[in-house]
């Protein structure tokens, strides 16, 4: 979905080529034209955007309408890192407070 959110560059409506999306993508995940569609279909069904399949001079394109999952994608990504990185700092702290607790209790009753 960053590939597809990258190349929007903001706008609701764009038209793509399998080319360029693939061009975007990590080269380790090696992709292929039929992975990519299987991949968009299903970001398809989970609501993020609408897809039509189209042909643009004899050459393969989509045509992508961002839905507002879509459009709102990196602010959902923004605050998905945001709370991955406070519940480790939260477990983190947890840790340490048991772990001196621990410590206390071994000098107190030793």
């Amino acid at each position: 979905m960053g590939a597809i959110f990258s190349l929007s560059q903001g706008k609701e409506r764009f038209l793509v080529s399998p080319y360029e999306i693939l061009a975007v993508l990590p080269e380790k995940g090696k992709y292929d034209e039929e992975k990519l569609e299987r991949i968009l279909h299903a970001l398809e069904i989970d609501g993020y955007f609408e897809l039509i399949f189209s042909d643009r001079k004899g050459e393969k394109t989509y045509c992508i309408h961002m839905r507002e999952a879509g459009l709102a994608f990196r602010r959902q990504d923004i605050q998905r890192r945001r709370d991955t990185v406070l519940r480790l700092l939260f477990a983190a702290v947890c840790g340490l407070l048991s772990a001196a607790i621990g410590i206390l209790l071994k000098a107190i009753l030793s």
